[in-house]
């Protein structure tokens, strides 16, 4: 029984492997099609356009914060007021 078990799990986590075997090649989840930049840490552009998912809201704020990354300090919050 406990044979037939270990063969089973080895069966599904191979079956796993195989199926995801492309997902480990492709571009991290929120970078669009052609965004990501090759090397250890890849990078995308700023905005929206440049996410894989669209944004429910937007605004300047996002858009800044979205530019300075990975930048030490965030935007200043009275520059947009």
């Amino acid at each position: 029984m406990l044979l037939k078990l270990i063969t089973a799990g080895a069966a599904g986590y191979a079956l796993y492997r195989y199926a995801t075997r492309h997902a480990e090649q492709a571009a991290p989840v929120a970078f669009a099609t052609g965004e990501a930049t090759e090397g250890f840490a890849p990078v995308r552009n700023a905005g929206p356009e440049a996410m894989k998912s669209d944004p429910p809201h937007w605004d300047k704020v996002d858009e800044a914060s979205d530019e300075s990354f990975p930048a030490s300090d965030p935007p200043a919050a009275g520059k947009f007021t």
